[in-house]
């Protein structure tokens, strides 16, 4: 069911939301060579923490996977693209780092994630980067009433397509509010004039997840968590929790 939140729910999710960028802003500032996936994520964890907040994705278990998930964070490294898990995985110069993080704070929840380079980093990689942001800012601009959830997922589309950039068909973007994952499903293809129409007080999580390869093909690791490319090239993610309103997108994930 969609649901659809009031002004002053609205304004809860915003608190949520600086949650959640406060905590991307300490594991970029932490994310340097040598600095181990397992920090980054105690560092979200402790800023969730000293918040009163606390994470949707510690413990979080949908059907497809086998054991709950075991951190704040996802965090992908180079090839991953979503759902990477925080291990003892020590950053190298030139990785290129995704970051998705979630906070529940008084029965609201925020979600966003950024992508960036560790150290040098590569000319192409640095491209796939603005490019995907190049998609979220596009979807953004989509994300006002009257539009559809088809304009949303165009607007992305298009973006990768002009790059040349791949996308892994069976993931986007999602309503949220109470819920980290609430309908509706926003894909990151489709077609304009289709699907729900936007209203004032729809709050959705859109997120281009670009792949450097052209492919659209990916592929799942043994833990039934991490998604990587099928063709080995390398992968970004960044994400906003926006809110449609009549006055325009309002970002709740900044800080």
């Amino acid at each position: 069911m969609v649901e659809i939140k009031t002004d002053g729910e609205l304004d809860a999710m915003r608190e949520a939301g600086r949650v959640v960028a406060h905590a991307l802003a300490a594991v970029r500032d932490a994310a340097k060579t040598g600095v181990t996936l397992r920090e980054l994520d105690e560092a979200a964890h402790a800023v969730i923490k000293d918040a009163g907040a606390t994470s949707p994705f510690l413990g979080y278990k949908p059907d497809f996977a086998p054991t709950p998930f075991p951190g704040v964070i996802c965090s992908s490294v180079n090839d991953v693209v979503v759902h990477g898990i925080p291990d003892d995985y020590a950053l190298r110069d030139g990785d290129l780092v995704s970051i998705d993080c979630g906070a529940q704070l008084d029965g609201w929840t925020g979600d966003a994630a950024i992508s960036f380079t560790v150290g040098t980093p590569r000319p192409a990689d640095t491209a796939l980067i603005e490019a995907t942001q190049r998609a979220l800012d596009a979807a953004i601009a989509a994300a006002v009433p009257g539009n559809r959830i088809g304009d949303i997922s165009h607007a992305v589309g298009t973006v990768a397509r002009s790059g040349r950039y791949g996308m892994p068909a069976d993931f986007g973007g999602h309503g949220i509010g109470r819920q980290m994952h609430e309908d509706p499903h926003v894909p990151n293809r489709g077609r304009p004039r289709r699907g729900m129409t936007l209203r004032h007080g729809l709050v959705l999580a859109l997120e281009p997840m670009l792949m450097a390869g052209g492919s659209n093909g990916y592929r799942t690791d043994a833990d039934g968590w991490t998604i990587r490319t099928a063709d080995g090239s390398r992968a970004a993610h960044i994400e906003h929790t926006v809110a449609i309103t009549k006055d325009g997108p309002r970002v709740l994930t900044l800080p």
